[in-house]
């Protein structure tokens, strides 16, 4: 299962007491203050691990705590810190503090850390109190909290390139095809239940990411279908592939309307996005009256016609989205 969104709660630890000693040495009747501090609480980090794909870790513990600073002693002994606790989330988690709102971290880069919980400050022992007029003072202070914060993980996938169109359009099997990825492929529609990447290898040492999600229907924007719990996934893509169906008995100008569409609607930069049309199964007889549907209905006439099935068509496909990506972002 895909997990994208979860809430954890996230506590740092609390700053050690600092404690009232005296010395105690033969010899020295009048031994001065010698309390030490309290250590810190340990603080909490969320870090990119470009190991993990999904929030799947989170589904059973939603708590995490540091530790908590040791009391200070005495002949001046300070309290040891408390430990630190680093917590690894996918490439592309954005954090939000829950009562806020606000994003707390966007972290689209492996290794980035981020500090989401500061560790409480240790309380000072009654050596630090010594003034001119006391010279043995009897206090000390208390630890401080550590800060504690709910927060809501949402992971939005780094891919460069998104696959968008209907259910059943032909997106996993293109997919497959130029990767190793090996989605779900079902002739009935939402066979893809989540978002799938894989890695397509263009030359030696030079490949991209490409993304596919469940299919998209009219109203999709709203919450229909599976579309808009997904759509976020391909927000941080360059380039978006839209695919379309012109097997014989598709509406190909509709299948483009409705995905144009829902994407317009729901925005989040996707409608600015470059975009590449894409027609799918030409190996089906009778598929040509389709793909001259298609090109009459794209501006230029600029359709790239494949077979995720006889392989046509994808090499250049492939050569075309690499230097799309090559250049520079408008």
């Amino acid at each position: 299962m895909f997990f994208d969104r979860v809430r954890i709660r996230v506590q740092a630890g609390g700053g050690g007491n600092g404690i009232i000693a005296f010395r105690r040495e033969k010899y020295v009747p009048r031994g001065g203050p010698s309390g030490g501090d309290g250590g810190k609480g340990g603080d909490v980090y969320l870090q990119a691990d470009p190991g993990l794909w999904t929030l799947i870790d989170f589904r059973y513990r939603h708590t995490y705590q540091a530790g908590r600073g040791q009391h200070g002693q005495g002949k001046n002994m300070h309290g040891a810190g408390g430990e630190d606790i680093v917590i690894k989330v996918p490439v592309g988690t954005v954090v939000r503090d829950v009562h806020t709102g606000e994003v707390a971290a966007d972290l689209t880069e492996a290794g980035q850390q981020v500090l989401v919980a500061r560790g409480g400050r240790g309380g000072r022992g009654n050596a630090r109190f010594v003034t001119p007029t006391d010279r043995a003072p009897r206090r000390a202070e208390e630890g401080q909290p550590g800060e504690e914060r709910w927060l809501d993980l949402e992971l939005k996938l780094l891919a460069d390139v998104g696959l968008v169109g209907l259910p059943n359009a032909g997106k996993s099997t293109l997919l497959s095809r130029l990767s190793a990825a090996r989605p779900k492929i079902a002739d009935y529609p939402f066979t893809t239940l989540a978002p799938v990447l894989g890695v397509v290898k263009v030359d030696y040492g030079v490949s991209f990411v490409m993304a596919d999600i469940p299919g998209l229907i009219a109203g999709a924007h709203a919450g229909a279908g599976l579309g808009h719990e997904f759509l976020r996934h391909i927000e941080r893509t360059r380039v978006l592939v839209q695919v379309v169906d012109v097997s014989p008995g598709q509406d190909v100008v509709a299948s483009m309307v409705t995905v144009e569409r829902e994407l317009e609607l729901y925005g989040h930069g996707l409608p600015e996005k470059p975009r590449l049309v894409v027609a799918s199964k030409i190996d089906v007889p009778g598929a040509e009256e389709g793909l001259a549907i298609l090109a009459a209905h794209v501006p230029g006439g600029h359709v790239w016609p494949v077979s995720g099935v006889t392989g046509a068509g994808l090499e250049d496909l492939v050569r075309h989205l690499a230097g799309m990506l090559k250049e520079p972002l408008r």
